[in-house]
């Protein structure tokens, strides 16, 4: 297996939501992990996800897990860029994030020729979307 990059995002009990949200934005196969099923399930953890793994047929990979609410700091220090230059596609995207989120920058033609635009979604994380300007 080649060596890769990809978010892994920490959510406070929420991330089996997420993570199916994730996989109607991106489709692919979704496979989810209880603390129950790996040895916690007589605990208030059993029923969340320990990992999550969707692998989208278009090569992304997004792995999330719920972490205890004592131990989860959500900040702004990441944000999850989708770029490229298959507009219907990556506008397919933008519409299912945007969705039910605070949109920050409208997507839209920007100074340097593409069209970008960034969201926070419903469960607190920042998404950016830039579709290459076309040459000529």
């Amino acid at each position: 297996m080649a060596s890769r990059l990809n978010p892994y995002i920490t959510f406070a009990g929420d991330a089996r939501q997420a993570m199916e949200f994730y996989k109607d934005v991106f489709g692919g196969t979704l496979v989810l992990n209880t603390y129950g099923e790996f040895g916690q399930k007589d605990t208030p953890m059993a029923d969340k996800i320990m990992h999550g793994m969707l692998e989208a047929p278009n090569g992304f990979t997004l792995m999330g897990a719920d972490t205890p609410m004592d131990d989860h700091r959500p900040g702004n220090n990441i944000s999850v860029s989708l770029s490229g230059d298959d507009d219907a596609e990556l506008r397919g995207y933008w519409e299912k994030l945007s969705a039910d989120a605070t949109v920050t920058v409208p997507l839209d033609k920007q100074m340097w020729g593409d069209v970008f635009g960034m969201c926070t979604d419903r469960f607190g994380i920042t998404w950016m979307v830039n579709i290459a300007g076309q040459a000529g």
